[in-house]
């Protein structure tokens, strides 16, 4: 596939694990392209097998689609971790020079990539790595809004990766592994209360919290 189609069918991966399917008008909002150049892209990839598309109906990939769509979230993910573990970028850096390189169409390339990593099943952002058969591993993660007073739990992934979030997690030593412990929630608007570490009292709003996946212990 081209770059531009590996794009349009990452992001339709992305929006149909998101909201459970995808239409049309989603999908031209995401990549902000005209709706009818995307209806002429599904086309294209109906002959491909990639996707089942009819007017007027929610986009869905075929198991082939997913699989396809899987496998560049692989050469993404590997690229990432290499940047991050091997070459000492920090996790605000690595998603947009990992846009660029996931495009490279070859297997050899990132299986070695893969080798030199000691085969990594999550990237520096927490996210699970498909294998090379497209299988994406299941971690049971939980939004750290969704947790309770008292809970201990890891900080484990992020569900927004953008560059001004990651800064200001990385400002609060907030890091992957952490050990967090929730000391209180506020009713009115969500914020919670935590400490770990060395910090015995950080208060994060609930737009933070609702972004941060952890792993209850």
């Amino acid at each position: 596939m081209s770059p531009t189609e590996e794009n349009y069918l990452k992001n339709l991966f992305y929006l149909e694990n998101k909201l459970g399917e995808a239409t049309v008008n989603e999908l031209s909002k995401s990549l902000d392209i005209k709706m009818s150049t995307v209806n002429s892209m599904m086309k294209k990839f109906v002959e491909k097998g990639l996707v089942h598309y009819e007017s007027y109906k929610p986009l869905k990939l075929t198991e082939k689609g997913r699989q396809e769509a899987a496998l560049i979230l692989r050469k993404h993910r590997l690229t990432e971790m290499f940047l991050y573990e091997k070459m000492g970028l920090g996790w605000e850096e690595v998603h947009s020079i990992a846009e660029q390189i996931e495009h490279i169409n070859s297997v050899v390339f990132f299986d070695r990539m893969d080798e030199l990593l000691n085969h990594p099943h999550i990237d520096p952002h927490g996210s699970p790595i498909p294998d090379k058969k497209g299988n994406i591993p299941q971690i049971d993660y939980h939004r750290l809004s969704d947790c309770k007073i008292g809970e201990v739990v890891t900080f484990s992934a992020v569900i927004d990766s953008s560059e001004d979030f990651l800064n200001y997690l990385s400002k609060r030593s907030l890091v992957l592994g952490t050990q967090l412990n929730i000391s209180s929630v506020e009713n009115f608007d969500g914020s919670m209360t935590i400490s770990y570490q060395d910090t015995k009292a950080d208060v994060l709003s609930k737009f933070v919290c609702d972004r941060l996946l952890v792993v209850k212990l």
